[in-house]
């Protein structure tokens, strides 16, 4: 594969656009911890990852904060899929406060319905 001069690996690009957009300093200046995957390695701040290492070099404690993290974000993935698939949500076109309530209020619906 050739690349250009410009080009940058996708976790320098996650992190930098994170940066950018003051994304990384406005979670450490609420205090708000989040989860992020291997691609925000160097963020700082709040941002936590992964433990990284072979699986058999972790200790017993890694291994389950990883597993963990990893069923919260296949959570996490599976909701933003769903939400893509959403064809009301490609042509809305309301206030952000209004729109979390929508999606709100069609997630309980669609939970209801499903069990």
């Amino acid at each position: 594969m050739v690349r250009g001069a410009g080009y940058r690996p996708p976790s320098v690009r996650y992190v930098q656009a994170a940066r950018e957009h003051g994304i990384i300093d406005a979670l450490a200046e609420a205090g708000i911890r989040c989860w992020a995957h291997k691609g925000y390695q160097g963020a700082g701040g709040t941002v936590r990852l992964p433990y990284r290492g072979r699986w058999d070099s972790l200790s017993i404690g890694q291994q389950a904060v990883n597993r963990s993290r990893a069923k919260i974000r296949a959570l996490v993935e599976q909701v933003i899929a769903t939400l893509k698939s959403w064809r009301l949500l490609r042509k809305l076109c309301c206030s952000t406060t209004r729109l979390t309530r929508l999606v709100q209020a069609v997630l309980v619906l669609q939970l209801a319905a499903t069990g």
